[in-house]
This record gives structure tokens, sequence and C-alpha cells, in this order.
């Protein structure tokens, strides 16, 4: 099964120990099925860490990355439950990380148990190449590969990134660097984290300009759920 949409919402959170199980109730009881049940919202997983930090991350797939814009979105972010309220405002602020994507490349297979992520930031004007090379070499290489089972390609989209900040009258940064995601899916954490490793290592993301290593993070799906 492709991913459901052609935009994705990533967020990377975790909160302190004595708070943990409240939030994972939050998660599993509430706030999953929350997003999923909102307008162009079709699917939403959470993972634990197997190697990453910070501890947990999900992802919510939406149609377009513009659904994370939209205005009945907006509004819900500035007006949440009262559970959400108590756990978000104990996310863990250095390390929460959230990313509004847009879909470049689409080579995912069914459902899986192992995620790994890394993000990385090409040089401008190297988007259509690195999506090229993505498509046809990288993830075609990493999926071949025992125990893979797909993989994708994504890119922050900064005008649904600020968005919130808009809507609630904030300023925003100027000339944000923009980040991307390739993300591989595996029967298992660890065969997703060398497949990722193997993909996005310094040599093969030097071509397009990466100055820095990609960030590397490994997972175990936990729960999701869908439309």
């Amino acid at each position: 099964m492709a991913l459901q949409g052609k935009g994705m919402l990533v967020t990377f959170t975790q909160v302190p120990a004595r708070f943990e199980r409240d939030f994972n109730e939050w998660y599993n009881r509430e706030h999953i099925d929350e997003r999923v049940a909102l307008k162009g919202f079709r699917r939403a997983r959470r993972y634990i860490a197997h190697r990453a930090s910070p501890k947990y991350v999900a992802t919510y797939e939406t149609r377009r990355v513009e659904d994370l814009a939209d205005p009945d979105y907006m509004k819900l972010l500035a007006n949440q439950t009262a559970w959400s309220q108590r756990v978000m405002a104990r996310f863990d602020k250095k390390s929460y990380r959230r990313l509004t994507l847009r879909i470049r490349v689409d080579l995912t297979h069914g459902e899986t148990g192992g995620l790994a992520l890394a993000r990385f930031v090409p040089a401008p004007g190297q988007a259509r190449a690195m999506t090229a090379w993505f498509k046809d070499e990288g993830l075609p290489k990493a999926i071949a590969q025992p125990g893979m089972l797909g993989a994708f390609l994504a890119e922050n989209d900064l005008a649904a990134a600020n968005a919130p900040a808009r809507f609630q009258g904030q300023a925003v940064p100027e000339n944000q660097p923009v980040e991307w995601l390739a993300a591989f899916e595996a029967a298992d954490a660890k065969t997703a984290l060398v497949a990722a490793k193997a993909a996005c290592g310094a040599r093969a993301l030097k071509a397009f300009g990466v100055a820095k290593p990609a960030v590397f993070g490994s997972y175990t799906f936990l729960f999701g759920n869908q439309r």
C-alpha cells in the first residue's frame, strides 16, 4: 500500500519519564483519532525509538501538504482539548520538531514494523536532481536489500510549516533552510537503519550540496489508525 496522500506531518517528541504513561494514553486514545478525523487527513502512525532522539515520532498522512495549513486545522491547533493542552505543555521544547512535508517520491509497500529516518538540507537548486537520484537509484537500491519493504522522500514545505505562526499573528523567520526527509521501512528497525545510512551517507549526499551529515533515527511501530 502506498502512502495515502501527497502530504505528511511528522512530529518528534518526548516528555519527562514520569509523564510518559499519560502521554501514550493521550496519543492512543485521543490525539491520533482526532487528527485522522480532520479534513484532508488520511492515516496516522506513531513509533518509539530504537536508536533515536527524541524518543517518539509520529507521521500523519494527508491528501496534500496544503491540508496542513487549512483554516479549520489552524483553528484546532489554537483551541486544543484540555487533555491535549496538558500533555503538550510537557513536551521537551528543545527536542520537539515538526515537519510539514510534500511527498516527492513514494516507493512504500504495505504495513511495516520498523522505520528509519534521515534528515538533511541540500544546497538550493538541487531539488530536481536529488529527487531524480533518490527515485531512480537511492531508494530502489535500499528497498532491494533483504528485509526492506519500502521508502519515500519528502521536502519540508515552509508555507505549511509557518502557517500556525501566521494564523496567530506571529513573525516568521526569514531565510529558513529547507529540510528534506528520507524514510525507510522494514520488517525491523535495525534493518531500516542500515539501509538509511547506506542511502543517505555523506558520500551519497555530497553531490547535492549537503554540507552537514544527515541526522538518523530508527523506530519501532506502536499504534496507528486511518480513515
